[in-house]
């Protein structure tokens, strides 16, 4: 089975401690989206399940697939008590699952972490006819004043530090596959009340910072420490913005 160039063992257990994505935009999918009451629905990329959970909280009969152990492991234990989660192990852009099989695939930050589009192709192969791909991120505001000293720590170290493909509109790539109708973007802020310490934690998964700053991430995270440890109180008022991109499967 191919396996990714990337290697998130060391920072599954950070991962636990990233945000969750907003409901509104959770609800909001679901609602477009409309999968069929008892069929499986695919979350590729599952990591420790955050958007997994989300699913299944809402009924939803989900197969998470992750590559990664360490992400399977926790998410498997966060989602013991959801008896419709099931986990493979399985790479986004060659499952290895049946054609048309499932009304919607769901990539949870996932998507541009292999080529986007292989795992557009396959996702299409995996829909059913006017099922629906989605993904999503969850994206900090860099206009907040603590998000904007903390980039300009990153930048200090390295200056043309790029975020890649998360930040970009994927509604372009989404539509030149030409599997995919028109595309619907949403977006959802929300303020997540994180504790300092959890806060911290969740930036030692960052992986793409982890990729461009190498032997300097640690001294990095640090500052981000020292900065967040500076500020009043034991929690952070952190505003996000979900960002989704879904379309549905052209007919074959």
């Amino acid at each position: 089975m191919t396996k990714l160039d990337w290697d998130y063992t060391g920072l599954a257990k950070a991962y636990i401690n990233r945000p969750d994505y907003s409901d509104a935009a959770i609800d909001a999918v679901l609602a477009i989206a409309s999968p069929p009451s008892g069929q499986q629905v695919i979350d590729l990329g599952a990591g420790v399940a955050h958007l997994t959970l989300k699913l299944a909280e809402r009924g939803l009969d989900v197969l998470a697939l992750e590559p990664n152990a360490e992400m399977r492991r926790y998410g498997t234990e966060r989602t013991e008590h959801l008896p419709k989660v099931t986990w493979k192990e399985g790479v986004m852009q060659a499952t290895g699952l049946p054609d048309a099989s499932f009304p919607l695939t769901t990539y949870g930050s996932s998507f541009g972490v292999t080529d986007r589009i292989d795992t557009l192709r396959e996702s299409a192969r995996l829909l059913a006819d006017g099922g629906w791909f989605v993904c999503m991120f969850n994206h900090r505001d860099l206009t907040d004043p603590l998000q904007t000293r903390i980039e300009g720590i990153i930048t200090a170290h390295v200056p043309d530090y790029d975020y890649g493909t998360r930040r970009e509109d994927q509604g372009g790539v989404i539509a030149q596959s030409g599997l995919f109708g028109p595309v619907h973007r949403l977006e959802c802020p929300i303020v997540h009340h994180v504790d300092k310490d959890d806060w911290v934690t969740a930036w030692r998964s960052h992986a793409t910072l982890e990729r461009q700053t190498g032997a300097a991430f640690h001294a990095i995270v640090d500052e981000i420490a020292d900065v967040v440890g500076a500020l009043p109180g034991t929690t952070l008022p952190i505003p996000y913005m979900t960002r989704v991109w879904m379309a549905r499967r052209l007919p074959r």
